[in-house]
């Protein structure tokens, strides 16, 4: 697998998920645009990137749910390298409650960055995947297709993320672009202490969901993040649409 020349663009890119998307393409080669809110982390993200092969990746500080920013993002990108060939739209937010307890400001936080931000950046970038016959994978979550009572916005959201996945796979196919989603189960990243979760919480959570779920473990960000290479490497040339979930099972309970 590789991405020699391949201009690769990450969003969420300085945490979690994104950061660890960021490492493992860097060790295969890509030309890396990466983005996220936090510009100190983005940068140390970057910098192990750029020792990996010595490519230094180009970095935006950018906040997907202003528009302006996003449409830097797409400039910036093609500015500096005349095309796009994947789009990893990975940026999002954890909302917890269910509908007593979670208000609508709740719901717009989770739809804002985990919906239109990434309906905003793919409308853009669209044009030149088109180009490029490239491939846009999603970071959804288990969740979007799995109900619990604890994180109603959050969930909704990943619901939408993966029938945007389906609906824009259909629509692009004739273009040669593909689309698809990868769905972690639990993965232990910040995400939960953006929310207030204590790390002794934390930890007390990671116990219960190994406790349930059939492997008995927890997702990690590199499995997730070599499914992602995958699903945007020619060795999955025919597969689009698809959600896929690696979450030690625990969709099946």
């Amino acid at each position: 697998m590789d991405f020699n020349d391949k201009v690769v663009l990450i969003t969420g890119a300085s945490s979690g998920i994104g950061a660890a998307t960021a490492i493992h393409f860097s060790k295969l080669s890509a030309k890396l645009v990466l983005t996220g809110r936090k510009e100190n982390n983005l940068k140390k993200i970057a910098l192990y990137c750029e020792k990996t092969k010595g490519m230094k990746p180009l970095t935006v500080v950018a906040d997907l749910t202003e528009d302006n920013d996003v449409e830097n993002l797409v400039k910036q990108t093609i500015d500096e390298h005349g095309k796009i060939d994947v789009l990893v739209n990975n940026a999002g937010v954890m909302a917890m409650g269910g509908i007593k307890d979670a208000n609508v400001e709740a719901y717009d936080k989770a739809m804002s960055t985990n919906m239109r931000a990434v309906y905003h950046l793919t409308n853009l970038c669209v044009p030149h995947l088109i180009q490029s016959k490239g491939c846009i994978v999603n970071v959804s979550s288990v969740l979007g297709s799995k109900a619990n009572t604890n994180c109603l916005p959050y969930n909704i959201s990943k619901a939408a993320l993966d029938h945007f996945t389906r609906c824009i796979a259909l629509e692009l196919a004739p273009d040669g672009v593909r689309v698809n989603s990868v769905n972690p189960g639990f993965v232990k990243t910040n995400i939960l202490k953006d929310v207030g979760l204590t790390e002794d919480q934390v930890e007390l959570l990671v116990k219960n969901i190994v406790g349930r779920t059939p492997l008995k473990r927890i997702v990690e960000v590199c499995e997730v993040a070599a499914l992602i290479a995958f699903l945007a490497s020619d060795q999955s040339k025919s597969i689009t649409g698809s959600c896929m979930s690696i979450d030690g099972g625990s969709r099946l309970q």
